[in-house]
Parts: structure tokens; sequence; C-alpha cells
């Protein structure tokens, strides 16, 4: 992402719309231009370089579950992106985001990074297993999505693979190494056990294909043979945007780029609302520590200004949504002593908390397989079949409330029901 101190990269998130099957709602979702995926709200996480958080547990606590002002608490991002772009300006991963360009020893450095104990991915698996004793299980996996670092055109000085050294003026070279990390990556997510945690897919760290030209299209096809998803997230009007789909990628999300420069108008966001919709691509909300309210010259209108948008323009009911906070402006919104700023969160963490109980999100099948049926009456919800396996009930909030019960008596609201592996919203009046 760029704006007018330094350029700041963002990253991309998914939702899927889920087809809910119950006779009770009987609703019919419009076809939405937004661009939907099998997750709903992705937080970005920068992660790696020495300039970064830790990223423990305790640091992504505010971005795993978030505590109202009233003191209630829910989950808060159903999905993560965990990705680096430099290492204090010095070492890139990317186009001209240091000094010099990341050779295979960086690359290998980064991967320890990601994959430290206590630290990134394995903290992010403790905090959710330590709040599912506190709130309960989610009714959703947390997934993953792990940034590609950037086999850079014109490097001549990476390094070797199986003893052949190899130079980036050629194509092969440079999707030999990509795919090289990716296995790398593959490898190790495996090896960590992350019980918590999905791997769903790979990221695209150029924001622009200037530079790149189309080489995200031959990674793509490694992604894809590798049955996961590929994701993107341009920079307002970066070279290729609108070309996301011909690029290979299987979402991409729009950055409105508003947020970090005052000279921008509000009418900037609708117009990026149109337009993610007319390209049918999510859309990214913007915003760092800058938002803090107590800050002199605080951003934190701008922030409004993003939500309003996104309200007005349904992209809350219909969009993918990647959420860039900067290094770590969630975490200091957290710690922060002015009510403002978790009143601010408590508004986008309504949103998510309703996208989820609409089953935005939620992975489902668009038919029914058998016989089961799921409706909701007065006072209770009752489950009906002979094929049966196990039966799954959670609050709208993901909260399990119930399990192999095939009738039980609830208070009025959202409930979301997993009948073996078939998901169903119904609503108990």
């Amino acid at each position: 992402m760029k704006y007018t101190v330094i350029t700041t990269i963002k990253r991309r998130i998914y939702i899927v719309l889920i087809a809910i099957i119950s006779g009770l709602l009987g609703a019919n979702t419009a076809t939405a231009a937004y661009k939907t995926d099998i997750v709903s709200d992705m937080a970005l996480i920068y992660q790696g370089g020495t300039h970064r958080p830790d990223w423990t547990e305790d640091e992504l606590r505010p971005y795993v579950v978030h505590t109202f002002a009233d003191g209630r608490m829910d989950w808060f991002f159903d999905s993560f992106l965990f990705f680096e772009f430099t290492d204090s300006w010095q070492i890139a991963f990317g186009y001209s985001y240091g000094t010099r360009n990341a050779r295979k020893s960086d690359w290998e450095w980064l991967l320890d990074r990601v994959f430290e104990k206590g630290k990134s991915l394995d903290a992010l698996n403790s905090c959710i297993e330590r709040y599912k004793t506190i709130i309960g299980e989610p009714q959703f996996k947390h997934k993953i999505v792990l940034g590609v670092v950037s086999p850079i055109t014109g490097q001549t000085d990476w390094g070797s693979l199986d003893g052949e050294a190899l130079n980036f003026t050629d194509r092969n070279d440079q999707i030999k190494a990509a795919r090289w990390y990716i296995d790398q990556l593959m490898k190790r997510f495996n090896e960590g056990a992350y019980h918590n945690l999905e791997l769903i897919g790979f990221y695209w760290l150029e924001e622009s294909t200037a530079k790149c030209g189309d080489l995200p299209k031959d990674v793509s096809e490694y992604i894809h043979q590798l049955d996961k998803r590929f994701y993107w997230i341009p920079y307002w009007n970066a070279q290729g945007y609108n070309l996301w789909k011909k690029l290979g990628f299987d979402t991409a999300f729009l950055q409105p780029n508003h947020f970090f420069d005052k000279e921008i108008t509000d009418d900037r966001l609708p117009h990026a609302c149109n337009v993610a919709n007319k390209f049918g691509m999510g859309l990214e909300m913007e915003f760092d520590s800058n938002v803090l309210y107590e800050k002199e010259d605080s951003y934190y209108s701008r922030l409004e200004s993003y939500i309003d948008a996104f309200e007005d323009n349904g992209v809350f009911e219909q969009s993918a949504i990647a959420y860039y906070s900067g290094t770590k402006g969630i975490l200091d919104m957290y710690h922060s002593k002015s009510i403002e700023n978790t009143l601010i969160l408590d508004r986008i963490a309504n949103h998510i908390s309703d996208r989820r109980s609409r089953g935005v999100g939620i992975r489902t099948t668009a038919h029914s397989k058998s016989d089961i049926i799921v409706a909701g009456g007065i006072g209770e919800l009752y489950v009906s079949g002979t094929t049966i396996g196990s039966i799954k009930v959670y609050t709208a909030n993901g909260i399990l409330i119930s399990e192999n019960t095939r009738r039980l008596q609830c208070p009025p609201g959202v409930y979301i029901v997993v009948v073996d592996k078939e998901t169903k919203k119904v609503i108990v009046r």
C-alpha cells in the first residue's frame, strides 16, 4: 500500500456467502458482484522482520478475541494472512522494499521466523486453544494464508537449488524458486501440527504487475496443483488490478488507499466500492496506529468513513474483506485507555459477528445429500433424519451449546447447526 511517508503493504481476505438450507428461512440470496471466498474477515499480520512485534500469544489475543466495551467476548477475525516484505527496510522480499534483494539464505531466515516456536502461527494456535476454554468452541476453523516471497526479476545473486545457481532473468528459475518456497511453507506448516488452523492458500507479495508482469499466472498453476488458493491485494489503480482473474488469482482485494492521506476525500471510498463491485473483487479496510483517538492528529474519523462506506454500499453483506491495521494498529488500540478505540472496534466486531450469524465464511453444501432436516419453532429447534452421525449446535457468536441432541429447547435467536458435514442456519422464534 502506498501513502505519504512510507509505502505500506496490505493484503487480502475472502468470504463465502453460504447457501443456507433451511426451509423455514427460505432465503434467496442474490448473486453478488463483490468477491466472496471461503473466508470472511481476514487480518493482515506483518511478521518476520526484526522491526515487527514478536507476535506472541498475548500480542495476537486482540486479533483472535474481541472484548467489547460492555465486557462481552467473541471470536474476532476468522482468518489471518502472515507475510513480510522487508527486514527494517534493508533486505527486500519484494521489489524496492530494501537496499538489497533477499537471497536464498534470507528466504530461509524468514521461514524460521514464520514458524518460530511460541510465536506467529504457533502462538496463534495456542491462543485459540486457550480461548476455546473461555468462550467456547468456534463454529469455524481459523484459516491461514501465507505470503510467498517474490523472486525478483533480474536478480542474479539469489543462490542455488539442487546444486544449480538460479538466475531470475530466466522465468523458469523464478518459478523454480517460488515453488521451492511454497513447498517449504507447506512442509513446515504440516510439521507444526496446528490443529486449530487450516492452511488454505498463498499470497502474492507484489501489489502491482509493473515489475513482475504475468509471473503470478505460472505460480498459480503450481498452487492449484496443491489444491490451495491464490490471493492478491493490489493498491489503488495498480497495473493489472482488473486482470486479477487472468493472472491466476482466486480472490483479489482492492485497496482504496484512502486512510493515509487526508487530502483524499471520502468520495474515494464509494468509488472503490463501485470498482470492486464491477470487477468482482473483495475490499480492504485500512487503518494503522494513527487511528488512535487520543493522538493529537488522529485519523479516527477516517476509519469511521470506511465503516460508513462499507455499510452504505453493501460490502458487509456481500464481500470478502481484508483488514490492514499497519504493523500493530489493533494491538495499540487494545492497550489504549481511550474508550473510543474500543467502541470503533466494537462496531467492526459487531459486523463480523453478524456476518458469521448469516453463515458468511462457513463451509456448507448447496444441496442436502441426505434426508436430514433442521428446523426451528417457538422456543426450540429440532433435527430429523435417518443417517445422522453427529449434531453440534452453536449460537450466532460461535459458542457450542449442544451436542448430539435432536430436540433442543433454546431462547429465540439465530443458531448454526452442523449435522455431520452439513451446516445449516435456523431461526428459533
